[in-house]
C-alpha cells in the first residue's frame, strides 16, 4: 500500500464531476461547540458555489483515512455562497480525525448528494419544525431558508430538544429565535442542571401544546432513530396526516451514488431516495424506522 506522502495532493486531482472526484476544500473557521461537536466553515477551491439545497449532505474524504457523509448545516441563501457550514460529531476514526482540522487544512469534498426537504411543498403553509439533538444540524439549513424568505411561508413553530443543557448546538442562534417574534420557539432536555429554567422532559411533552391548523401545516422531523416513533405518533394524534410529516433518515450512508448498497431499505436508497422522506412513503418500510 502507498504512504500517504505518494498519493497526490487534492490540488492536483482533475475533477471531473463534483460526484465521483472530490472538490479541494479549505477550512476558514472552527469551533468546538460541545465535548462532542465541532463546527466547520469551509470554502471550495477558486470560491466555487457548493449548490446545495437544504437537506441535502455532501461526502467528506481525507487522505490516508477515509471518507464519511455529513449534513451541510447552512442554507443556500447564505450571504457567502462561495462558503459553507457543518458540524461533526466525533464518533469513530474519520471524524476524530477530521477534528484535528483547523483553518487553513485542506479536506476533500464530493457532492451535493441526496433528495432535499420539499421546499416548494412548505411554502404558503404553517411549518412545525422538531429537532432531537444533533438534528439541529440538517434542520438548521431548512430553518435559515425559511428565515431567509420569511414571507414565503406561514406560522413557524421551532421545539428543540437534547439530553443536557450542555449539550445545545448553534446557542446563540437559538436565544435569537426565543427573542422573535415573528416565530414560536420551546427547548426542552432529559436533564436539568441549576441553571437551567426551561422545560424538562423529552421532546414529545412540547408537542401537545403546539396549535395546529390541519389545513395548512407542515411538520419536519429530525433527530436520532428512537425519537420518530413517539414524535410521529404524537403528531398524528394531532391529526396530521402521513402525507404532512416530513422527515430525515441519515440511515448507514456511504457512497452517496447508491452504488454500495450500504443504506439500502427494502429497495429504497436513503442516500438518493432520500435522505429526506415523506412519512407515508415509509409506511410500508417497516426497517425504516
Amino acid at each position: 500500500m502507498c504512504s500517504a506522502d505518494r498519493i497526490n495532493p487534492l490540488s492536483e486531482l482533475v475533477a471531473v464531476d463534483p460526484l465521483y472526484s472530490p472538490m479541494e476544500g479549505t477550512i476558514l473557521k472552527t469551533k468546538q461547540m460541545t465535548a462532542h461537536e465541532k463546527f466547520f466553515e469551509i470554502r471550495l477551491e477558486g470560491g466555487k458555489e457548493l449548490g446545495h439545497l437544504p437537506g441535502q449532505f455532501v461526502i467528506f474524504s481525507l487522505f490516508g483515512i477515509g471518507e464519511a457523509p455529513i449534513s451541510v448545516s447552512s442554507s443556500p441563501t447564505k450571504k457567502d455562497k462561495s462558503t459553507f457550514e457543518v458540524v461533526t460529531r466525533k464518533v469513530g476514526v474519520f471524524t476524530a480525525a477530521m477534528h484535528k482540522l483547523e483553518p487553513g487544512d485542506k479536506i476533500g469534498v464530493r457532492g451535493p448528494f441526496g433528495r432535499p426537504f420539499p421546499i416548494d411543498d412548505l411554502k404558503g403553509n404553517d411549518l412545525l419544525f422538531v429537532a432531537g439533538g444533533l438534528g439541529i444540524v440538517p434542520l438548521r439549513s431548512l430553518i435559515q431558508f425559511v428565515m431567509d424568505k420569511r414571507r414565503d411561508f406561514g406560522e413557524v413553530t421551532i421545539l428543540l430538544g437534547c439530553r443536557e443543557p450542555k449539550d445545545r448546538l448553534f446557542t446563540n442562534e437559538i436565544e435569537e429565535w426565543g427573542r422573535m417574534t415573528d416565530i414560536n420557539y420551546a427547548c426542552t432536555v432529559d436533564r436539568a442542571d441549576p441553571e437551567w429554567k426551561g422545560n424538562v422532559g423529552v421532546i414529545t411533552t412540547l408537542i401537545p401544546g403546539v396549535d395546529i391548523d390541519l389545513k395548512r401545516t407542515y411538520a419536519v422531523v429530525v433527530g436520532p432513530p428512537i425519537m420518530y416513533k413517539f414524535v410521529i405518533a404524537e403528531l398524528l394524534k394531532k391529526g396530521l396526516s402521513g402525507d404532512q410529516i416530513v422527515i430525515s433518515l441519515e440511515r448507514r450512508m456511504k457512497c452517496g451514488l447508491g452504488k454500495c448498497g450500504h443504506c439500502q431499505i427494502n429497495g429504497k436508497y436513503t442516500c438518493q431516495d432520500g435522505p429526506t422522506f415523506i412519512y407515508s412513503e415509509l409506511k410500508t418500510l417497516e426497517e425504516a424506522l
